[in-house]
């Protein structure tokens, strides 16, 4: 069995402290280099990211900003590690589930990696990929998928893929994976095998050898 896992909201709880940061990086990477108001970044950040997935892609399609650039600006370590969390019972979990494991993040590399390794999962990880290893193509778009399924050498088949957005499951569930949502709401949507409200319960899942 192989697990694709997704980073923030899955393996990590970013949405209290880290999302409103990186949000704000990106609205001062606006204001500072592209020359927009506070206000009028902050609502083209917004913008970007319901249009495009990701406001990186919008910034590079009409600004011509270098993606890297971006994203060392949005994501840095030094701020953003001290208000991540850390549990024991997570390697535990990784360490009782059959088979490998991946992480499969629309954050940057160096981030996913970074954060990975905080964890303390990293020995646990056959590979992390971010949004370079898929060339820029973020979740739920199918070619980001096919870029981990071809570089890790699997078939869909015989991967489980856990997230915490329904879309992103959508699109793992196309492919013919098996799906595991992470969600706190009742009912789950027709491409998801199986909701859970917390990772732990991972390990009471029927999903075989």
């Amino acid at each position: 069995m192989n697990w694709l896992f997704d980073l923030d909201e899955t393996l990590h709880h970013a949405g209290h402290a880290v999302f409103p940061r990186i949000s704000q990086r990106m609205t001062d990477y606006i204001v500072q280099h592209l020359g927009y108001e506070p206000q009028a970044a902050n609502q083209l950040r917004t913008h970007y990211w319901r249009r495009y997935g990701a406001t990186l892609g919008g910034l590079v399609r009409h600004h011509h900003v270098a993606a890297d650039h971006f994203l060392r600006f949005t994501h840095d370590m030094d701020e953003l590690l001290p208000w991540i969390g850390y549990s024991n019972r997570l390697p535990q979990l990784l360490r009782s589930l059959p088979g490998r494991k991946w992480v499969f993040s629309n954050g940057p590399q160096h981030y996913v990696e970074a954060i990975t390794a905080h964890l303390g999962i990293g020995h646990l990880i056959s590979r992390c990929y971010g949004m370079e290893a898929l060339a820029y193509a973020p979740k739920p778009r199918s070619s980001g998928y096919h870029r981990v399924l071809r570089d890790a050498g699997l078939a869909a088949a015989g991967c489980v893929m856990v997230e915490d957005t329904a879309a992103n499951l959508r699109t793992a569930k196309r492919l013919g994976m098996r799906t595991v949502w992470i969600s706190q709401l009742p009912r789950k949507p027709g491409w998801v095998d199986w909701r859970i409200s917390d990772l732990q319960q991972l390990a009471t899942l029927p999903l075989g050898r």
